[in-house]
Protein backbone atom coordinates (compact mmCIF):
# COMPACT_ATOMS: atom_id res chain seq x y z
CA UNK A 1 0.00 0.00 0.00
CA UNK A 2 1.43 3.66 -1.16
CA UNK A 3 2.25 5.70 1.61
CA UNK A 4 -0.62 8.15 2.49
CA UNK A 5 -2.66 6.17 1.13
CA UNK A 6 -5.92 4.01 3.64
CA UNK A 7 -5.50 0.32 3.62
CA UNK A 8 -9.45 -0.85 2.60
CA UNK A 9 -9.86 -3.80 5.15
CA UNK A 10 -12.70 -6.11 6.06
CA UNK A 11 -12.48 -8.54 9.05
CA UNK A 12 -13.86 -11.18 9.20
CA UNK A 13 -15.22 -12.70 12.82
CA UNK A 14 -14.72 -9.00 13.91
CA UNK A 15 -16.70 -10.35 17.31
CA UNK A 16 -14.42 -12.80 18.86
CA UNK A 17 -11.22 -12.13 20.69
CA UNK A 18 -8.84 -11.47 18.05
CA UNK A 19 -11.67 -9.66 16.02
CA UNK A 20 -12.08 -7.13 19.02
CA UNK A 21 -8.07 -6.62 19.57
CA UNK A 22 -7.96 -6.07 15.73
CA UNK A 23 -10.44 -2.99 15.94
CA UNK A 24 -8.42 -1.60 18.75
CA UNK A 25 -5.33 -1.59 16.88
CA UNK A 26 -6.83 0.20 13.67
CA UNK A 27 -8.67 2.60 16.28
CA UNK A 28 -5.52 3.77 17.20
CA UNK A 29 -4.83 4.87 13.90
CA UNK A 30 -8.26 5.12 11.62
CA UNK A 31 -6.67 7.60 8.83
CA UNK A 32 -4.07 4.56 7.84
CA UNK A 33 -7.39 1.94 7.22
CA UNK A 34 -10.63 2.31 5.68
CA UNK A 35 -12.63 -0.08 7.52
CA UNK A 36 -15.27 -1.94 4.28
CA UNK A 37 -16.81 -4.84 6.37
CA UNK A 38 -16.91 -6.04 9.55
CA UNK A 39 -18.54 -9.71 9.75
CA UNK A 40 -20.03 -12.18 13.02
CA UNK A 41 -21.72 -15.45 12.90
CA UNK A 42 -24.30 -14.62 16.09
CA UNK A 43 -22.70 -11.71 18.55
CA UNK A 44 -25.42 -9.15 16.62
CA UNK A 45 -25.14 -6.76 19.79
CA UNK A 46 -21.33 -6.46 20.14
CA UNK A 47 -21.61 -6.18 15.83
CA UNK A 48 -23.57 -3.55 15.75
CA UNK A 49 -21.69 -1.67 18.73
CA UNK A 50 -18.52 -2.12 16.60
CA UNK A 51 -20.70 -0.87 13.46
CA UNK A 52 -21.83 2.85 15.23
CA UNK A 53 -18.56 2.92 15.79
CA UNK A 54 -16.17 2.77 13.35
CA UNK A 55 -18.69 3.21 10.31
CA UNK A 56 -18.23 0.36 8.12
CA UNK A 57 -19.27 0.31 4.27
CA UNK A 58 -21.23 -2.73 5.46
CA UNK A 59 -21.97 -5.58 7.77
CA UNK A 60 -22.93 -9.22 7.70
CA UNK A 61 -24.34 -11.10 10.13
CA UNK A 62 -24.50 -14.70 9.59
CA UNK A 63 -27.19 -16.15 11.70
CA UNK A 64 -30.11 -14.96 9.25
CA UNK A 65 -32.38 -14.98 12.38
CA UNK A 66 -30.10 -12.07 13.80
CA UNK A 67 -30.87 -9.68 10.70
CA UNK A 68 -33.48 -8.02 11.71
CA UNK A 69 -32.06 -7.09 14.87
CA UNK A 70 -28.76 -5.30 13.17
CA UNK A 71 -30.91 -3.66 10.29
CA UNK A 72 -32.89 -2.14 12.99
CA UNK A 73 -29.94 -0.84 15.23
CA UNK A 74 -27.76 0.42 12.13
CA UNK A 75 -31.28 2.10 10.53
CA UNK A 76 -29.83 5.94 11.11
CA UNK A 77 -26.48 5.11 9.16
CA UNK A 78 -25.69 4.31 5.80
CA UNK A 79 -23.95 1.10 6.79
CA UNK A 80 -25.51 -1.67 4.36
CA UNK A 81 -26.61 -4.86 6.62
CA UNK A 82 -26.50 -8.23 4.80
CA UNK A 83 -27.11 -12.06 6.45
CA UNK A 84 -26.04 -15.34 5.11
CA UNK A 85 -22.58 -17.13 4.69
CA UNK A 86 -23.15 -16.43 0.62
CA UNK A 87 -22.71 -12.78 2.05
CA UNK A 88 -19.32 -13.13 3.57
CA UNK A 89 -18.25 -13.72 -0.11
CA UNK A 90 -19.39 -11.12 -1.29
CA UNK A 91 -17.91 -8.61 0.88
CA UNK A 92 -14.87 -10.40 0.47
CA UNK A 93 -14.54 -10.11 -3.14
CA UNK A 94 -15.85 -6.65 -2.63
CA UNK A 95 -13.54 -4.62 -5.37
CA UNK A 96 -13.16 -1.86 -2.98
CA UNK A 97 -10.98 -4.34 -0.26
CA UNK A 98 -7.61 -4.44 -0.53
CA UNK A 99 -7.19 -6.73 3.35
CA UNK A 100 -9.09 -9.29 4.38
CA UNK A 101 -8.14 -10.26 8.16
CA UNK A 102 -9.38 -13.30 8.94
CA UNK A 103 -10.06 -13.89 12.79
CA UNK A 104 -12.92 -16.50 12.25
CA UNK A 105 -12.22 -19.81 14.76
CA UNK A 106 -12.18 -23.19 13.43
CA UNK A 107 -12.68 -24.32 10.28
CA UNK A 108 -15.59 -22.08 9.32
CA UNK A 109 -12.46 -19.78 8.41
CA UNK A 110 -11.45 -22.24 5.66
CA UNK A 111 -13.77 -21.16 2.88
CA UNK A 112 -13.14 -17.19 3.26
CA UNK A 113 -9.44 -17.90 2.94
CA UNK A 114 -9.98 -19.81 -0.49
CA UNK A 115 -12.20 -16.87 -1.79
CA UNK A 116 -9.98 -14.12 -0.87
CA UNK A 117 -7.00 -16.21 -2.32
CA UNK A 118 -8.94 -16.78 -5.17
CA UNK A 119 -9.78 -13.07 -5.30
CA UNK A 120 -6.14 -11.93 -5.22
CA UNK A 121 -6.76 -10.65 -2.30
CA UNK A 122 -4.02 -9.84 0.50
CA UNK A 123 -5.04 -11.64 3.63
CA UNK A 124 -3.73 -11.45 7.09
CA UNK A 125 -4.24 -14.82 8.95
CA UNK A 126 -5.31 -14.82 12.07
CA UNK A 127 -6.73 -18.42 11.68
CA UNK A 128 -4.77 -21.49 11.94
CA UNK A 129 -6.72 -24.34 11.61
CA UNK A 130 -8.05 -23.63 7.65
CA UNK A 131 -4.09 -24.10 6.79
CA UNK A 132 -3.63 -26.72 9.39
CA UNK A 133 -6.29 -29.15 6.95
CA UNK A 134 -5.72 -27.95 3.80
CA UNK A 135 -2.69 -26.12 3.78
CA UNK A 136 -1.44 -28.44 0.92
CA UNK A 137 -3.74 -27.98 -1.15
CA UNK A 138 -4.24 -24.20 -0.81
CA UNK A 139 -0.31 -23.59 -1.17
CA UNK A 140 -0.02 -25.95 -4.51
CA UNK A 141 -2.98 -23.85 -6.37
CA UNK A 142 -0.26 -21.54 -8.59
CA UNK A 143 -2.69 -18.59 -7.99
CA UNK A 144 -1.74 -18.70 -4.88
CA UNK A 145 1.25 -16.34 -3.88
CA UNK A 146 2.46 -16.88 -0.12
CA UNK A 147 3.63 -13.41 0.10
CA UNK A 148 -0.29 -12.62 0.12
CA UNK A 149 -0.76 -14.47 3.39
CA UNK A 150 0.95 -12.20 6.67
CA UNK A 151 0.80 -14.66 9.59
CA UNK A 152 -0.84 -12.76 12.62
CA UNK A 153 -0.81 -15.79 14.96
CA UNK A 154 1.79 -14.69 17.58
CA UNK A 155 4.01 -17.82 16.57
CA UNK A 156 3.77 -17.60 12.67
CA UNK A 157 4.15 -14.29 13.09
CA UNK A 158 7.69 -14.38 14.94
CA UNK A 159 8.38 -16.90 12.75
CA UNK A 160 7.72 -15.10 9.67
CA UNK A 161 9.18 -11.88 11.03
CA UNK A 162 12.51 -13.96 11.59
CA UNK A 163 12.17 -15.00 7.65
CA UNK A 164 12.35 -11.23 6.99
CA UNK A 165 15.38 -11.39 4.23
CA UNK A 166 16.13 -14.84 4.41
CA UNK A 167 15.84 -17.30 1.74
CA UNK A 168 14.11 -20.67 2.64
CA UNK A 169 16.88 -23.12 1.64
CA UNK A 170 18.86 -21.75 4.62
CA UNK A 171 16.31 -23.01 7.12
CA UNK A 172 17.34 -25.84 9.27
CA UNK A 173 15.03 -26.03 11.98
CA UNK A 174 11.80 -24.06 13.22
CA UNK A 175 10.46 -24.41 17.28
CA UNK A 176 7.22 -22.74 18.26
CA UNK A 177 6.85 -22.79 21.99
CA UNK A 178 4.49 -23.21 24.10
CA UNK A 179 3.61 -22.16 27.87
CA UNK A 180 2.48 -25.77 28.25
CA UNK A 181 -0.67 -24.44 29.63
CA UNK A 182 -1.86 -24.61 33.13
CA UNK A 183 -1.70 -28.18 33.71
CA UNK A 184 1.76 -29.30 32.30
CA UNK A 185 2.83 -30.68 35.51
CA UNK A 186 -0.50 -32.65 36.19
CA UNK A 187 -0.64 -35.86 36.37
CA UNK A 188 -4.04 -37.84 34.09
CA UNK A 189 -5.47 -39.08 37.51
CA UNK A 190 -5.75 -35.02 38.50
CA UNK A 191 -6.80 -33.82 35.07
CA UNK A 192 -9.93 -35.90 35.50
CA UNK A 193 -10.87 -33.76 38.20
CA UNK A 194 -10.42 -30.12 35.81
CA UNK A 195 -13.55 -27.99 35.38
CA UNK A 196 -14.23 -25.86 33.00
CA UNK A 197 -13.42 -22.74 34.63
CA UNK A 198 -10.08 -24.03 35.38
CA UNK A 199 -9.04 -24.66 32.43
CA UNK A 200 -10.17 -21.30 31.02
CA UNK A 201 -7.61 -19.68 32.98
CA UNK A 202 -4.26 -19.29 31.31
CA UNK A 203 -1.50 -18.79 32.72
CA UNK A 204 0.36 -15.77 30.30
CA UNK A 205 -2.37 -15.21 27.69
CA UNK A 206 -6.07 -14.07 27.12
CA UNK A 207 -7.65 -15.57 24.42
CA UNK A 208 -11.14 -16.94 23.32
CA UNK A 209 -12.65 -20.33 24.92
CA UNK A 210 -11.74 -22.68 22.50
CA UNK A 211 -8.22 -21.35 21.80
CA UNK A 212 -7.74 -21.00 25.55
CA UNK A 213 -9.30 -24.95 25.76
CA UNK A 214 -7.04 -26.01 22.72
CA UNK A 215 -3.71 -24.24 24.86
CA UNK A 216 -4.87 -26.54 27.77
CA UNK A 217 -4.81 -29.10 25.75
CA UNK A 218 -1.94 -28.73 23.91
CA UNK A 219 -4.00 -28.74 20.55
CA UNK A 220 -3.28 -25.18 19.92
CA UNK A 221 0.24 -25.74 19.46
CA UNK A 222 -0.47 -28.96 16.85
CA UNK A 223 -2.52 -26.77 14.70
CA UNK A 224 0.19 -24.19 14.84
CA UNK A 225 2.69 -26.66 13.80
CA UNK A 226 0.62 -28.32 11.03
CA UNK A 227 -0.16 -24.96 9.62
CA UNK A 228 3.56 -23.67 9.50
CA UNK A 229 4.42 -26.50 7.64
CA UNK A 230 2.35 -25.44 4.60
CA UNK A 231 2.83 -21.49 5.93
CA UNK A 232 6.73 -21.65 5.44
CA UNK A 233 7.10 -24.79 2.90
CA UNK A 234 9.01 -27.38 5.25
CA UNK A 235 9.23 -30.61 5.71
CA UNK A 236 7.41 -32.04 9.21
CA UNK A 237 11.10 -33.03 10.72
CA UNK A 238 11.88 -29.02 10.55
CA UNK A 239 9.04 -28.35 13.45
CA UNK A 240 9.64 -29.18 17.06
CA UNK A 241 7.70 -27.68 19.91
CA UNK A 242 9.18 -26.23 22.91
CA UNK A 243 7.82 -25.68 26.12
CA UNK A 244 8.53 -22.39 27.46
CA UNK A 245 6.32 -21.25 30.53
CA UNK A 246 7.21 -17.20 30.57
CA UNK A 247 5.75 -17.53 26.99
CA UNK A 248 8.20 -14.15 26.10
CA UNK A 249 10.03 -16.17 23.09
CA UNK A 250 7.73 -16.79 20.74
CA UNK A 251 9.39 -18.64 17.69
CA UNK A 252 13.19 -19.63 16.97
CA UNK A 253 14.65 -20.05 13.38
CA UNK A 254 17.56 -21.96 13.23
CA UNK A 255 19.34 -21.99 10.17
CA UNK A 256 21.73 -23.99 8.18
CA UNK A 257 25.03 -22.13 9.31
CA UNK A 258 23.89 -22.71 13.06
CA UNK A 259 22.88 -19.68 14.03
CA UNK A 260 19.47 -18.95 15.31
CA UNK A 261 17.16 -15.93 15.62
CA UNK A 262 14.13 -15.64 18.36
CA UNK A 263 11.30 -13.16 18.08
CA UNK A 264 10.58 -11.90 21.81
CA UNK A 265 8.10 -9.68 22.78
CA UNK A 266 5.61 -9.64 25.97
CA UNK A 267 2.58 -12.27 25.36
CA UNK A 268 -0.09 -9.94 23.59
CA UNK A 269 -1.52 -10.54 20.38
CA UNK A 270 -2.36 -6.66 19.59
CA UNK A 271 1.39 -6.71 18.93
CA UNK A 272 1.59 -9.36 16.50
CA UNK A 273 -1.56 -7.85 15.11
CA UNK A 274 -0.41 -4.49 14.56
CA UNK A 275 3.04 -6.10 12.89
CA UNK A 276 0.53 -7.61 10.34
CA UNK A 277 -1.50 -4.65 9.90
CA UNK A 278 1.30 -1.97 8.85
CA UNK A 279 3.53 -4.70 7.11
CA UNK A 280 5.30 -4.17 5.60
CA UNK A 281 6.28 -1.29 7.46
CA UNK A 282 7.32 -1.32 11.25
CA UNK A 283 5.44 1.29 13.36
CA UNK A 284 5.10 2.29 17.15
CA UNK A 285 2.73 0.66 19.00
CA UNK A 286 1.30 1.02 22.50
CA UNK A 287 1.65 -2.39 23.48
CA UNK A 288 3.36 -2.80 26.95
CA UNK A 289 7.20 -3.54 26.19
CA UNK A 290 9.29 -6.75 27.40
CA UNK A 291 11.22 -6.52 31.18
CA UNK A 292 13.60 -8.52 31.20
CA UNK A 293 14.09 -7.15 34.81
CA UNK A 294 10.08 -9.22 35.11
CA UNK A 295 12.00 -11.84 33.28
CA UNK A 296 15.09 -12.81 34.88
CA UNK A 297 15.28 -16.13 34.21
CA UNK A 298 13.56 -17.88 30.84
CA UNK A 299 13.58 -21.76 30.51
CA UNK A 300 12.79 -24.39 27.74
CA UNK A 301 12.33 -27.94 27.45
CA UNK A 302 11.27 -30.34 24.65
CA UNK A 303 7.18 -31.28 24.42
CA UNK A 304 8.57 -35.02 23.75
CA UNK A 305 6.56 -37.80 22.88
CA UNK A 306 4.04 -39.18 25.10
CA UNK A 307 4.00 -36.05 27.19
CA UNK A 308 0.93 -34.41 25.48
CA UNK A 309 -1.80 -36.80 23.60
CA UNK A 310 -3.56 -34.21 21.37
CA UNK A 311 0.07 -32.92 20.03
CA UNK A 312 0.88 -36.06 19.69
CA UNK A 313 -2.23 -37.01 17.58
CA UNK A 314 -1.49 -33.30 15.52
CA UNK A 315 1.90 -34.51 14.53
CA UNK A 316 0.68 -38.10 13.43
CA UNK A 317 -2.14 -36.46 11.31
CA UNK A 318 0.69 -33.86 9.91
CA UNK A 319 2.22 -37.18 8.91
CA UNK A 320 -0.53 -39.27 7.97
CA UNK A 321 -1.91 -36.05 5.96
CA UNK A 322 -5.05 -36.68 3.74
CA UNK A 323 -8.28 -36.65 5.51
CA UNK A 324 -6.96 -37.20 9.06
CA UNK A 325 -6.23 -33.43 9.58
CA UNK A 326 -9.94 -32.65 8.66
CA UNK A 327 -11.27 -35.49 11.22
CA UNK A 328 -8.50 -34.46 13.86
CA UNK A 329 -9.86 -30.85 13.80
CA UNK A 330 -13.38 -31.23 13.55
CA UNK A 331 -13.47 -33.96 16.48
CA UNK A 332 -11.18 -31.64 18.38
CA UNK A 333 -13.92 -28.33 17.67
CA UNK A 334 -16.84 -30.96 18.84
CA UNK A 335 -14.91 -32.06 22.19
CA UNK A 336 -13.94 -28.57 23.03
CA UNK A 337 -17.48 -27.25 22.51
CA UNK A 338 -18.75 -30.48 24.53
CA UNK A 339 -16.22 -30.00 27.55
CA UNK A 340 -17.36 -25.98 27.59
CA UNK A 341 -20.78 -27.12 28.11
CA UNK A 342 -19.86 -29.77 30.79
CA UNK A 343 -21.12 -32.53 29.05
CA UNK A 344 -17.45 -34.41 29.13
CA UNK A 345 -14.38 -34.21 31.34
CA UNK A 346 -11.46 -32.38 30.30
CA UNK A 347 -9.67 -35.67 29.92
CA UNK A 348 -12.29 -36.55 27.74
CA UNK A 349 -11.27 -34.10 24.83
CA UNK A 350 -8.13 -36.39 23.39
CA UNK A 351 -10.21 -39.54 23.84
CA UNK A 352 -13.33 -38.34 21.28
CA UNK A 353 -10.50 -37.20 18.97
CA UNK A 354 -8.97 -40.71 19.03
CA UNK A 355 -11.62 -42.92 18.42
CA UNK A 356 -13.27 -40.52 15.70
CA UNK A 357 -9.96 -40.99 13.86
CA UNK A 358 -10.12 -44.56 14.32
CA UNK A 359 -13.61 -44.84 13.36
CA UNK A 360 -13.57 -42.64 10.22
CA UNK A 361 -10.13 -43.98 8.65
CA UNK A 362 -8.08 -42.70 6.19
CA UNK A 363 -8.79 -41.46 2.63
CA UNK A 364 -6.84 -38.92 0.34
CA UNK A 365 -8.25 -35.84 -0.75
CA UNK A 366 -8.02 -34.03 -3.43
CA UNK A 367 -9.82 -30.47 -3.05
CA UNK A 368 -11.44 -28.79 0.02
CA UNK A 369 -14.89 -30.02 -0.88
CA UNK A 370 -13.41 -33.58 0.22
CA UNK A 371 -11.75 -31.88 3.00
CA UNK A 372 -15.43 -30.06 4.10
CA UNK A 373 -16.70 -33.63 3.65
CA UNK A 374 -14.86 -35.27 6.21
CA UNK A 375 -15.07 -32.63 8.57
CA UNK A 376 -19.35 -33.18 8.80
CA UNK A 377 -18.88 -37.18 9.02
CA UNK A 378 -16.30 -36.50 11.88
CA UNK A 379 -18.61 -34.02 13.73
CA UNK A 380 -21.28 -36.86 13.44
CA UNK A 381 -18.86 -39.53 14.77
CA UNK A 382 -17.49 -37.09 17.34
CA UNK A 383 -20.63 -36.11 18.87
CA UNK A 384 -22.05 -40.06 18.76
CA UNK A 385 -19.05 -40.84 20.85
CA UNK A 386 -19.43 -37.84 23.31
CA UNK A 387 -23.10 -39.41 23.79
CA UNK A 388 -21.85 -42.09 24.54
CA UNK A 389 -19.44 -41.17 27.02
CA UNK A 390 -22.48 -38.96 28.99
CA UNK A 391 -24.40 -42.06 28.83
CA UNK A 392 -21.25 -43.55 30.84
CA UNK A 393 -20.90 -40.84 32.92
CA UNK A 394 -24.65 -40.86 34.27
Amino acid sequence: MSAGIPRNITVLGSTGSVGQQALEVIGQNRGHFRLKSLTAFNNVKLLAEQALEFNPESVVICNEDLYPYLKEALSSRQTKVYTGEEAISQVITSPGTDTVLNAIVGIAGLNPLVTALNNNKEVILANKEAMAVAGGIIMAEPAVAEKRIIPADSEHSAVFQCLQGEESAVIEKIYLTASGGPFRELKHKELEKIAREEALRHPTWDMGNKVTIDSATMMNKGLEVMAARWLFRLDPGQLEVLIHPQSVVHALVQFTDGSIKAQMAYPDMKHYLHYALYHPDRKASGTRRLSFEEYPGLSFEKAGPGRFRCLDMAYMAMNTGGNIPSVLNAANEVAVEAFLNERINFVDIPEVIERTIEKTGFSEVRGTGEILYYDTEARRYSEEIVKTIELTRR
